[in-house]
């Protein structure tokens, strides 16, 4: 029954994408035999709905009708252009995450399940909804202080019963899937499970109100010491994991230069401070902000940067940012070779490769770049670039990567507009020789090889332990040799009723997908 429900909700949504006529496939892609016929099927369908407007408004209103799954399932592609293609990956980071709000009534009543409290007494004043997307709104209220004074805050609440609606159409998700990676082999090459969990993994985080709540703390504590920027104080005594409290902002947006110029504010400094502080957090911190649209950004009376909305989060391991650093100094610096044996000494690209071939395809990448003028350098850009060149070496497909470069293009996007000749390469220079220094210095090395004598220390103390482990090991691997790998009758017979029972499914979830497919596009077109 799964794999028919399945089957009708992705029905559903293929024809409802199928009728806007927009384009959600890549050019001339090779596609299993069901999506193929109902691509031949729906055809006229995709006629009738295309319509003037371009393929990205088509595809935005299409997936907004969906709802909010397709909606984080449209953004999460947007920053995989590796699977989805350049071009269908620039028209879905168009896709707004804005819906109708839902009523008051049903926002109070959320609250106060979420905090298990009247929500009289949890504030002095609960008002309207003043902004809502596909996963919580946002509501202007306000808390009495032990002064008696009124503070202005922040309430996101999520939308009632959302957890359930992902969970359908993320079992659909899955259910597709797996269906591709069974029918069609060029597809796993692109491991569509992996990415359908990664969704589901960030959607979970999301749905959590509290991870929000921690990774504002989290950023508040990486960048205390950092000048003109800031994040929202959290009220942990009225935050839970479907409803957060944050201290409200009053300031300027940043997308308001009008506004900003008003206030004094000096929109270069503001420029180069913003891709400063996205670079130093990525960097430093290993953690950063990963939706920095200017709707998220305001200006303070202080002049300080201040970010809202901490959904989604990026983290890198101190491998990733060691890439990253290194390959920002060695284009700046234009050293090609240190570029590519950075790529080498990460397991990025196999060693079977040329260090000296890799370089010369990096020069061809940086050259053309780099003596353009400062407004047309983009760092985004080599390094959007160079992921997509990489394929031709072997390079896997790092997604912590793909969304750091896809943060930096909006950066880079929100940057331009406050100075439109900003050089962006000598805005980041600072920062990556700062945090060069610190972590491949001298001062570093020495840190290092204390750590280095430590952990030999340790593992002398383990010596006695370890051989202890591998005597057993090797008895175990001895015994296996002689006797062969045994298993009990119980554990053979599960494994082969489950195995018998994931072929029956699986050829009856093909047909019946086939065959639905076929019939609802006939249904709809006579």
């Amino acid at each position: 029954m799964n794999a028919i429900a399945n089957m009708a909700r992705l029905t559903r949504a293929g024809v409802v994408i199928a009728w806007s006529g927009a384009r959600v496939m890549p050019e001339q892609a090779n596609l299993p035999a069901p999506l193929a016929l109902f691509s031949r099927v729906t055809a006229p369908l995709r006629k009738n709905g295309a319509g003037e407007a371009p393929n990205e408004t088509r595809l935005s209103e299409a997936l907004t009708s969906l709802g909010p799954s397709y909606i984080k399932l449209g953004q999460f592609l947007a920053t995989r252009d590796d699977i989805i293609g350049c071009e269908l990956a620039r028209d879905l980071s168009t896709l707004q995450d804005r819906l109708p709000p839902f009523s008051q009534t049903e926002a109070r009543q959320a609250v106060e399940d979420a905090l298990g409290s009247p929500i009289d007494t949890l504030y002095a004043e609960f008002g309207p909804p003043v902004a809502a997307a596909s996963i919580a709104q946002v509501h202007k209220a306000q808390v009495r202080q032990l002064d008696g004074t009124l503070k202005p805050v922040a309430v996101k609440v999520l939308r009632p019963g959302i957890e359930q609606r992902f969970q359908r159409d993320l079992d659909s998700y899955f259910f597709a899937a797996r269906m591709v990676e069974r029918l069609h082999r060029p597809s796993r090459r692109l491991r569509p499970i992996a990415v359908v969990d990664t969704l589901a993994k960030s959607v979970a985080i999301e749905m959590d109100l509290r991870m929000e709540a921690a990774a504002i703390s989290e950023i508040a504590e990486n960048s205390k010491n950092d000048e003109g920027f800031r994040v929202p104080e959290v009220d942990w005594t009225r935050s839970a994991r479907r409803a957060l409290t944050l201290e409200w902002i009053d300031g300027i947006p940043i997308a308001d230069h009008a506004a900003l110029r008003a206030a004094g504010h000096d929109l270069k400094a503001l420029g180069a401070r913003l891709m400063q502080t996205f670079l130093r957090h990525a960097m430093r911190d290993g953690f950063f902000h990963a939706d920095m649209h200017p709707g998220n950004l305001f200006i303070d009376d202080q002049g300080r940067i201040v970010a809202v909305d901490f959904g989604i989060m990026g983290r890198l391991g101190m491998k990733e940012r060691r890439f990253l650093a290194e390959i920002l100094h060695g284009f700046i610096t234009r050293n090609y070779r240190r570029v590519a044996e950075v790529h080498f000494e990460a397991g990025y690209v196999p060693r079977r490769h040329s260090v000296a071939q890799f370089a010369q395809a990096l020069r061809a990448i940086g050259e053309p770049i780099m003596d353009r003028p400062a407004n047309e350098i983009s760092m985004a850009q080599v390094l959007g670039q160079l992921f997509q060149y990489t394929e031709v070496f072997d390079m896997q497909t790092r997604p912590e990567l793909l969304l750091l470069q896809k943060t930096m293009v909006v950066v880079e996007g929100v940057g331009r507009s406050l100075d439109p000749e900003l050089n962006m390469w000598v805005v980041a220079d600072p920062v990556v020789q700062e945090w060069l220094e610190k972590e491949l210095g001298p001062g570093a090395r020495i840190e290092a090889a204390a750590e280095g004598a430590a952990s030999v220390g340790r593992f002398v103390g383990d010596i006695p332990k370890l051989l202890g482990q591998a005597e057993r090991t090797a008895d175990a691997f001895a015994a296996m040799a002689e006797e062969g790998m045994r298993l009990d009758n119980d554990t053979v017979e599960r494994l082969a009723e489950a195995q018998s029972r994931q072929n029956r499914m699986s050829r009856i979830g093909i047909w019946v997908g086939a065959l639905a497919l076929a019939a609802i596009a006939f249904a709809l077109l006579f």
